[in-house]
């Protein structure tokens, strides 16, 4: 249950890696300090680097190997380079970044409003699909991450309990379904993704409104960003 992950922010232990990495001058195969010294070294509890440093692994920043410790790597070659520029096909109804702008709103106030009412059946449920959404990831295929996307928010705006919100993502199911699709283009970014919707997870799992609905507007934000649209807030 992910309600008994620290509060600490794992974020922050994994930008003070990545510059660790950076600014220490280490290559692939160089090993890291141990865990234990890396949590003091940085400040932050063992759970936290932890979390911090499967999330480098899923990237393809780090190997963590059991009993061994933890090394630099190679990021893996990105499954196919990113378009320049990007195909939306519903330009004539409505564009892609009012599509991104909609979302914003509905979505973070839904994920605020579930986050009071979610069951721990539907944070198992949620969990379990946030792991799908790695593996799909890991392997390339953004078609079945997409659809795994859009079932993460979906259930989000059903838990809400607004049936008005819901009815606008289900009666234009294909345009948000798209719009999750699309920053998938930046492949080499596609782990971000995960990363944002485990973070939106652990403050449904706490039941904490504010901070959920925050976080589910800085992944959609983040999502129109990856996408090449910016807007502002």
């Amino acid at each position: 249950m992910l309600d008994t992950i620290p509060r600490a922010v794992p974020e922050i232990a994994l930008q003070a890696i990545q510059k660790l990495i950076r600014d220490g001058g280490y290559q692939a195969g160089d090993a890291l300090p141990s865990q234990r010294d890396l949590a003091e070294q940085l400040g932050v509890s063992r759970a936290s680097l932890r979390e911090a440093l499967s999330s480098l692994s899923a990237l393809g920043l780090i190997s963590v190997q059991p009993g061994k410790g933890v090394f630099v790597q190679t990021p893996s070659p990105t499954v196919r380079s990113a378009p320049q520029g990007f195909s939306w096909p519903y330009a004539e109804q409505v564009s892609a970044a009012d599509t991104f702008q909609l979302r914003y709103v509905l979505e973070g106030f839904s994920a605020g409003q579930a986050a009071i009412s979610l069951t721990a059946e539907d944070i198992d449920q949620l969990e379990a699909n946030v792991a799908a959404m790695r593996q799909e990831l890991r392997t390339g295929d953004f078609e079945a991450a997409a659809r795994l996307d859009f079932e993460f928010h979906r259930r989000l705006l059903e838990a809400s309990g607004n049936r008005a919100m819901l009815q606008i993502i289900t009666a234009s199911h294909d345009i948000f379904l798209e719009s999750q699709k699309l920053p998938f283009i930046r492949p080499e970014r596609a782990m971000e993704t995960w990363q944002e919707h485990r973070k939106i997870l652990r403050h449904l799992a706490r039941h904490a409104c504010g901070p959920a609905q925050k976080a589910m507007q800085e992944h959609i934000r983040n999502a129109a960003s990856r996408t090449g649209i910016l807007f502002p807030v």
